[in-house]
Order: C-alpha cells, then structure tokens, then sequence
C-alpha cells in the first residue's frame, strides 16, 4: 500500500526545481550519515537555494576558484560535492584546492576523467572526504581510479551511461555510482535499473525559467486589459 505523504509548500517559495520523483527509485548512497537519490548539477546559487534535490554537484568548466566554493556552500541547504580539477589544474594545485573544499565543508571531492591515478592517491592521503571520480567511456581506467583511492564513481557518458553502470555493477556489486539521468523519466529509470546507486539532475537555466515567467506575466496582463 502507497503511503500518502502530506505537502506543505510556501506561498513564496512555490516555484522551485524539482527533480523527477522517479529518481527516488534509488537505493541512494548513505555519505556521512546522509542517504543522497539526487545531485542537482549546478553551479547557479539562485537555482541551488531553490530546489528539492538531496545535494548539489558543482562541477563547471573553468579552473576551480575557492571563492566560488565558498559562495555555493553558503548559499546551498544540502550537502555538495565539489569539482577540484584534475584536468588543467591538477597535482598539487588539485589536492590543495579538495582539502581547502573539505574545510568549507563539502561533503566529496570530485575530479575529472582526465585525473591521473597518482593525483587521486595523493589526494586521498591528504583528505577526509569522499574522492569521486568521474567516468566518461567504458575505456576509463576505473579500476585504476578505485585502487588509487577513490570512493565513488561519477558516471557521465551521455547516451552510452546506462551501458557503462551495468558493466562496473557487474565487476563492483556494492560500489557507490553516481550517473546521469539523461533528459526523460525512461533514460532516468533505465540507468537505475542498470545499477546507479543516485542520479545526477542537469536543470534548466534561470533565462529559461524567466522567459516562462514573463510570459505569464504577459498572459495575465493581456487578461486584465480585456
């Protein structure tokens, strides 16, 4: 039997991102005392303190900047993982930059595909919090990265996602894996049912979510003209 769950919102606050609830389909990963299903990815402070998601996952494409850290952990009201290189900035820049996060209070470090595996091992002897390492083909040296010392593995491989979590649940059985969703409720499912543990959510950009608001505006202008 279905329990019924009851809803307060705010009058205020009504119009916030939420994830597809089909992500709750998840075991989740419990880090730090705390079970996570969904990882909004983001790095808009607006969008971050208006969501419904378990955590945030800001990962941009710029080298990382602890004022941007700092500025998401204030502003954010659930745990979030924080991008520290691994591509053009990496070694000992990288490591400095996760153990700065760690002391902000991030809950992981995520790195990108291109880290090499001696940056992950150093990094792991040099902090507390949870390395996650991201994945991006099935040619990905994910055994390397997990030996190394990373925790979590961060699978973002557009199209062929699903087919790269079923591949690493079938080697790891109770590995903790992040994944994309993809854009639909049936690419979400699809790669829960292939073996992720929680889903990472892309949601739209605030100019979108302000054009549908001015529209409205529009409409109910037009409205109250007739």
């Amino acid at each position: 039997m279905e329990k019924f769950i009851p809803e307060v919102k705010s009058k205020l606050r009504s119009r916030i991102i939420e994830v597809p609830p089909v992500i709750y389909r998840a075991s989740g990963i419990k880090i730090l005392g705390t079970r996570i299903k969904s990882l909004l990815f983001s790095t808009d402070v607006a969008i971050i303190k208006n969501t419904n998601a378990n955590s945030i996952i800001a990962v941009y494409p710029f080298t990382p900047q602890l004022s941007i850290t700092q500025a998401i952990l204030e502003v954010a009201p659930v745990p979030v993982f924080v991008g520290v290189g691994g591509g053009i900035t990496t070694g000992k820049r990288s490591i400095d930059i996760a153990l700065q996060a760690e002391l902000m209070g991030a809950y992981g470090a995520v790195v990108n595909a291109p880290t090499a595996n001696e940056v992950i091992s150093r990094m792991y002897n040099r902090i507390d919090i949870p390395i996650i390492a991201t994945v991006v083909t099935e040619r990905d040296d994910y055994r390397g990265k997990l030996d190394a010392g990373a925790r979590i593995l961060n699978i973002s491989g557009g199209s062929n996602t699903a087919a790269i979590v079923r591949k690493i649940r079938e080697e790891y059985k109770e590995l903790p894996i992040i994944a994309t969703g993809g854009p639909t409720e049936e690419s979400i499912v699809k790669t829960i049912e292939a073996g992720a543990n929680a889903i990472t959510y892309t949601p739209p950009c605030c100019a979108d979510i302000f054009g549908d608001v001015m529209d409205q505006y529009r409409l109910d202008k037009m409205k109250d003209n007739k």
